[in-house]
């Protein structure tokens, strides 16, 4: 099982700073990479691919550097968010150069395989030029797996795909983590990346924002009031119950339930049943209202 390490990891151009001073370790299954325009994500994929040199710290793939290291390519596959296919090729005969450079025995049968995984085969044989948006981006995704990497890494790799195509495409990549491999991909939907990923990673001017479990995060954000929606058999009298806490800063009824704001995640948990049984309500939901990766994204950008 690969992983790709980055220790103290800078890129600038001139006097532009595109990543300052990041560090992580991407391992086995998938890890979601956010951030906004002019974060660095871009620059950070195309150190962590080889295809970009650091200006200062490291970018190792196991104990290889991936700066020209042409036996570690052969470990990456890679999914450019720019259009890096040619419109006069046919879907497999894109799909059969990368086959052919990658040195493979079987050239033909690899990119059979690879379209196959993608759900191209009845446009593979169409030239890439009358290919719609999504299927530009499913034969890239099948040039990068055609020498079967252990490491794949993927800009924006949803962009253009229709529904059917998106949940085919997040099928794949849970399939091949189950399998071991590593898996890295940025997007700018927050939702695919909340349902695809095991890990997120926030990139923000350039540094390491946040990294982990989304809602872990979250979590740890205390100086961030959160908010709880909860339902009960008597609203009226829970909220007059939860407001004479000193933890909860606000209640308010809305639509049959009850938003509650709190600066301490836990004393929401703690007080709720206490406060329920001196109203005499039953509980009936409680869940939080902005664990979202959108609402950390969010917070992350603003800070």
């Amino acid at each position: 099982m690969s992983a790709i390490t980055l220790e103290s990891v800078s890129r600038w151009y001139g006097n532009v700073v595109a990543v300052n001073d990041v560090s992580f370790e991407v391992g086995p299954g998938i890890t979601g990479l956010l951030g906004p325009n002019g974060a660095g994500k871009t620059t950070l994929l195309h150190m962590m691919a080889g295809f970009l040199a650091p200006s200062a710290g490291d970018v190792r793939l196991d104990a290889a550097p991936t700066w020209r290291h042409p036996e570690v390519y052969r470990q990456i596959g890679f999914v450019p968010e720019r259009e890096a296919v040619h419109p006069f090729l046919t879907g497999r005969q894109f799909v059969l150069a990368s086959a052919r450079l990658q040195g493979i025995d079987d050239p033909g049968a690899a990119a059979d395989r690879a379209i196959e995984m993608v759900d191209l085969r009845e446009a593979s044989g169409r030239a890439i030029g009358g290919y719609s948006k999504g299927m530009r981006q499913r034969v890239k995704v099948a040039a990068s797996l055609v020498h079967d990497p252990p490491v794949l890494i993927l800009d924006e790799p949803f962009n253009g795909m229709d529904p059917r195509q998106r949940l085919h495409m997040m099928d794949l990549l849970r399939a091949m983590a189950v399998e071991g491999r590593t898996i890295l991909f940025s997007s700018h939907i927050l939702e695919e990346v909340e349902r695809l990923s095991d890990r997120v990673l926030v990139v923000v001017a350039g540094r390491l924002a946040a990294s982990g479990d989304f809602r872990r995060i979250r979590r740890l954000m205390t100086d961030r009031p959160h908010r709880f929606t909860i339902r009960s058999s008597d609203d009226r009298a829970l909220a007059r119950e939860l407001l004479a806490h000193p933890a909860i800063d606000s209640v308010e009824l809305r639509d049959g339930t009850l938003s509650v704001r709190t600066g301490d995640y836990g004393a929401l948990t703690r007080v709720v049943a206490t406060a329920a049984r001196s109203a005499g309500a039953s509980l009936l939901e409680l869940r939080p209202a902005d664990e979202s990766l959108e609402s950390v994204f969010s917070y992350l950008v603003r800070r």
